[in-house]
């Protein structure tokens, strides 16, 4: 068992279809091979993934007191997820979103704004990190619009009190205009920061993700992993710079949570030791099991599976 890892951020039920024609919008009907419910949220994608690979892991969340909250809790339960430190609030929904996947595997959401996947806030986190773990992910940068760079900038604050500690933060979209210059008040405490290739393009203004990441540093990130799909993922700190492959011949079935199970993959990669290029690759390999599937809970092989794929880069560990 490896250290333990908190992770901070959105848990959600996700009601999935796929594959999905586009032209259910002018037909009114059409067939789709999987249609299910599942949990998922950034959050809740990363603790379930990293449970799977061996980490003691813990959540830090919002839910409603309804029937979904139930449903997630359920799933983080049985997937050996500690929620002891979940705030339940009759008042707010459990965010349902529907996620129609299409033929190329690509996702597409519906989304509450008025549900827990927009009311996670501050109060809800910062009571919750004395006892944080060894490796902090805050799974949801631009997610919740009680979460501001300020607040964001008091909770990173608090986690990195213990300058052990390590910061990893994923993100979503930028949703209003923000650029990389916003965001400069928070770098310094995020020991690795992992936008894919269109969040970070948006902060920056620059679609090389090469450059990108450039961008990142010279604005105070200290580690930018740019997360490129098909192609892999960039990385750069001040003293290093590469790019690693995706783990070839993989059959995409549904992208849902792809980034969240590389940064979890990447997080995992930390937490046993590895250098930055070798958790990259880890990360890439947990990915490439994870889109292999519809959602990504009870993935029975990912742990062995996920170290075989990282054999594939040469590695041994």
């Amino acid at each position: 068992m490896s250290c333990k890892v908190t992770v901070i951020g959105a848990a959600i039920v996700d009601i999935f279809a796929g594959a999905v024609d586009k032209e259910i919008f002018t037909k009114g009907s059409v067939p789709a091979r999987d249609i299910g419910m599942s949990c998922g949220g950034d959050a809740l994608n990363e603790a379930v993934t990293l449970s799977g690979l061996g980490n003691d892991t813990e959540i830090i969340s919002l839910l409603g007191d309804d029937e979904a909250g139930g449903i997630v809790k359920k799933c983080l339960d049985g997937n050996k997820v500690d929620t002891r430190k979940i705030t339940v609030c009759p008042e707010i929904p459990t965010a349902t979103n529907i996620v129609l996947v299409d033929s190329e595997g690509e996702r597409y959401f519906i989304t509450n704004p008025r549900s827990s996947l927009r009311k996670l806030s501050k109060e809800h986190i910062l009571s919750h990190l004395e006892d944080a773990g060894d490796i902090v992910s805050f799974a949801s940068i631009f997610v919740s619009p009680k979460l501001g760079v300020s607040d964001m900038k008091e909770v990173f604050e608090r986690i990195k009190q213990n300058p052990s500690r390590i910061l990893v933060a994923d993100m979503t979209t930028a949703k209003n205009g923000e650029t990389i210059k916003d965001l400069e008040p928070i770098l310094k405490y995020i020991d690795y920061i992992i936008p894919n290739e269109k969040e970070a393009s948006i902060l920056t203004g620059e679609s090389d993700p090469v450059k990108s990441a450039g961008i990142f540093i010279k604005h105070g990130a200290n580690t930018v992993i740019i997360k490129c799909g098909k192609e892999g993922c960039v990385y750069k700190s001040a003293s290093e710079e590469g790019r690693i492959q995706a783990y070839s011949n993989v059959k995409a079935v549904d992208t849902t949570g792809a980034g969240d199970s590389f940064v979890a993959g990447f997080i995992h990669g930390l937490s046993i030791g590895l250098s930055l290029q070798d958790s990259c690759r880890y990360g890439c390999a947990v990915s490439s099991v994870v889109v292999e599937h519809m959602g990504t809970q009870g993935i029975a092989e990912i742990s062995y599976e996920a170290k075989r794929r990282y054999q594939f880069y040469g590695c041994s560990n």
